[in-house]
């Protein structure tokens, strides 16, 4: 009787508690944003383009033989926080350069990515902090104190990628902003 009452009131707890342990999984829209396909085949070289991922730009940007040699002669010892080119890209698609568009520091959004922004001196970005003063950053998005996260991403084939941990999840395919 003793087992009989113990094995119902485990089947019955949880019976009530598996709708409040599944509520605690995420929702389809939010998987659904957890990762996106970008097509990178319209995107020549010298061009970037921006997409929306989690709610943050991602910066992708297509770079020429010149730009990854600018970037690859950037003395690391002047760096804080110093990365070898090697670990900023993926093996095989040196030439393009992914990164979250949003700076490190006080989160502002870096000026850099339209052609017809200044690049400044290192060829990159410039991030806003504190007001008027720009944060120059180079073409591998590392300035001297900070850089630009790499987001988990993927090749699904020569020109489109998935960024985002989830890859399983459908996707929209997006063309950029």
């Amino acid at each position: 009787m003793l087992l009989t009452t113990g094995a119902a009131g485990t089947l019955g707890f949880a019976y009530f508690a598996w709708p409040f342990l599944d509520s605690m999984n995420p929702a389809t829209d939010v998987l659904v944003q957890s990762t996106i396909d970008a097509s990178l085949s319209y995107i020549k070289p010298g061009q970037a383009i921006t997409v929306v991922w989690r709610g943050r730009p991602v910066f992708v940007h297509y770079r020429t033989p010149q730009e990854i040699q600018a970037a690859d002669e950037v003395p690391l010892p002047d760096l804080i926080g110093p990365e070898t080119e090697q670990k900023r890209v993926k093996k095989g698609h040196e030439e393009w350069l992914i990164v979250v568009g949003v700076c490190t520091h006080l989160e502002c959004l870096p000026l850099g990515q339209r052609s017809t922004e200044n690049r400044g001196k290192y060829g990159g970005w410039f991030a806003r902090v504190m007001g008027p003063f720009m944060m120059p950053l180079d073409e591998r998005g590392t300035v001297l104190p900070l850089r630009l996260h790499i987001p988990p991403y993927k090749f699904l084939a020569q020109n489109l990628i998935c960024i985002g941990e989830n890859e399983s999840t459908p996707n929209p395919t997006v063309k950029g902003i």
